[in-house]
């Protein structure tokens, strides 16, 4: 069963937006609510797909690769091939890194063997005093 998420746009920082363009006039308060839904809709139509492409790849991770080879081969995204022209390619090893357990990263994606906040000179560190002075 699919889980159905209430994500929602700001309606006000998409009114904001719509504000700073000199040639919009005067917006009614409806407008930035279907502006919303819409953003709504492409969104999950965008990440559907990718999910799509995703599996196909045996991949767990979905990854900007993935999303730039949806956007490449579904007609509906045509208009979002310039923003994603600089996304490196995608790699047949790419799948293999992500099982990999010797990249140093756990499956949270966090580095191994970092007790917290690590053991660098930090802020709170004091420099010991020397006898000399």
């Amino acid at each position: 069963m699919k889980k159905k998420y209430k994500t929602k746009f700001p309606v006000a920082r998409i009114k904001k937006i719509m504000r700073l363009d000199e040639d919009v006039g005067k917006v009614s308060q409806v407008t930035p609510v279907l502006i919303s839904k819409a953003l709504e809709l492409f969104m999950q139509s965008l990440i559907d797909e990718t999910c799509k492409e995703t599996r196909t790849k045996g991949a767990k991770k979905l990854s900007p690769q993935h999303l730039k080879k949806t956007i490449l081969n579904t007609e509906k995204f045509d208009f979002l091939k310039d923003v994603v022209a600089d996304i490196p390619d995608m790699d047949t090893t790419e799948t293999q890194e992500d099982d990999d357990p010797s990249q140093g990263t756990s499956s949270s994606g966090r580095a191994r063997g970092r007790g917290g906040r690590g053991r660098g000179s930090g802020r709170g560190r004091k420099k010991k005093e020397t006898a000399d002075e």
